[in-house]
C-alpha cells in the first residue's frame, strides 16, 4: 500500500497554521463555506478546479499546485485499490 499525503494536510500544515490564520478565515478570504475548508482539511473533501483557483490567489500559488497535489493523491488512492483486484490483462488488437 502506498502513501500519499492529502492536499487538506498540505493546506493546514503549510498554509493556514504558518501564517497564523484559521480556517474560517481562509474560508472568509476567498468566499466559501466554513465547512468545504474543514473537509478539505480533513481529507474528506478533495480539491476542485474552482478550490484551486481560489487558494492560489489567496495563498500565493498556483492552481497548478493543488490540482497536481489532488491528481497525485487520487492516483496513489487508485492504484492502492486497484492492487488487490484481479490483474488487468493489456489489451491486443484482434487481426480478422
Amino acid at each position: 500500500m502506498s502513501t500519499s499525503t492529502h492536499p487538506g494536510e498540505i493546506l493546514l500544515e503549510e498554509f493556514i497554521i504558518p501564517l497564523g490564520t484559521t480556517q474560517n478565515a481562509l474560508a472568509a478570504a476567498i468566499h466559501i463555506p466554513p465547512r468545504r475548508i474543514n473537509e478539505i482539511v480533513h481529507g474528506k473533501r478533495g480539491i476542485t478546479v474552482d478550490a484551486a483557483l481560489r487558494l492560489s490567489r489567496a495563498l500565493g500559488t498556483t492552481p497548478e499546485f493543488w490540482l497536481d497535489l489532488q491528481s497525485h493523491f487520487d492516483l496513489v488512492a487508485a492504484k492502492d485499490r486497484l492492487e488487490g483486484q484481479d490483474k488487468i490483462n493489456l489489451l491486443r488488437q484482434v487481426t480478422v
